[in-house]
């Protein structure tokens, strides 16, 4: 199908005809005059004209353009936010590790400086098991025989004596807390040099038993081990008096006793290698 020609004859073309002629001349004069021509006149008297309408609609839409500039800065896309959140997880997952090895730094620290203050020889070991419940008062190791431990070697953490091996594989070994109710450590009480046995019991309580009722015990008094049987150095803190009472009919006092080292959440450990010095035999007064 032909489009039909346009209609030259029709009042709209030959208006157009006259507004591109005019155009043209306009152009051709404002190009061939100088500034001070008519035309360069004319454009110059408009833009005055307009000039204030001009300032006025900047006026009114600087506050706009502003407004949508701020809030534009605001404004991110989804991308742009899945990977601010990205950036941000792993800024805390490296802070959590630095975090940790932060604390784990601080508790190996105290362990060092136990053993330098002891001149002892140990060996550091993680703790890869720890006691079902109360009555279990057992915890495991990861140094076994491979790594020279052999069984009934003490074990201490950065605050005192937490117990003594017991069984031991090649790359493991299995630590009697003095906590368990089966556990006797052989101590005395530092300030007066009284002699006894702390044992544990089956709800992880220490009692110091066998001190005299001729001692006197006050609440604070710190107990440590006396080196007595060989099996731990003399001096291990072990815990701290909370209460003493002498009943009527008894030999001993019951002395109740608050283990220092924290064997809740412990992590780190020290096994003592070297075998304990022969001990000095208190007076027991």
């Amino acid at each position: 199908m032909r489009t039909p020609p346009a209609d030259r004859s029709s009042p709209r073309f030959g208006l157009l005809a006259v507004l591109v002629l005019v155009g043209l001349a306009l152009t051709t004069l404002w190009f061939r005059e100088g500034p001070t021509g008519p035309v360069h006149r004319v454009q110059v008297t408009v833009h005055a004209a307009t000039a204030p309408v001009g300032r006025v609609g900047e006026f009114l839409t600087t506050p706009v353009r502003r407004a949508s500039t701020w809030t534009s800065n605001f404004i991110a896309s989804r991308s742009e936010i899945a990977t601010l959140r990205q950036q941000n997880g792993t800024l805390r997952a490296r802070l959590a590790e630095l975090e940790e090895a932060r604390l784990e730094n601080v508790r190996l620290r105290g362990l060092i400086a136990m053993t330098q203050r002891g001149k002892l020889k140990a060996m550091g070991a993680n703790v890869i098991g720890r006691p079902t419940g109360t009555w279990e008062g057992f915890i495991t190791i990861d140094k076994g025989k491979a790594d020279g431990v052999e069984s009934g070697m003490a074990v201490t953490g950065v605050s005192g004596l937490l117990g003594r091996t017991t069984e031991v594989t090649a790359r493991t070994s299995r630590v009697q807390l003095i906590t368990d109710q089966r556990s006797g450590v052989a101590a005395m009480i530092q300030s007066t040099r009284a002699g006894g046995i702390v044992n544990g019991s089956i709800e992880g309580d220490l009692s110091l038993n066998y001190v005299s009722k001729e001692t006197t015990v006050r609440p604070g008094d710190v107990v440590v081990t006396s080196g007595i049987g060989g099996v731990y150095p003399k001096g291990l803190l072990v815990g701290d008096v909370l209460k003493a009472r002498k009943d009527p009919g008894e030999l001993y006092q019951r002395i109740e006793v608050r283990p220092t080292a924290q064997i809740a959440g412990i992590e780190e450990v020290l096994v003592l290698l070297s075998k304990p010095p022969a001990p000095e035999l208190g007076t027991g007064e």
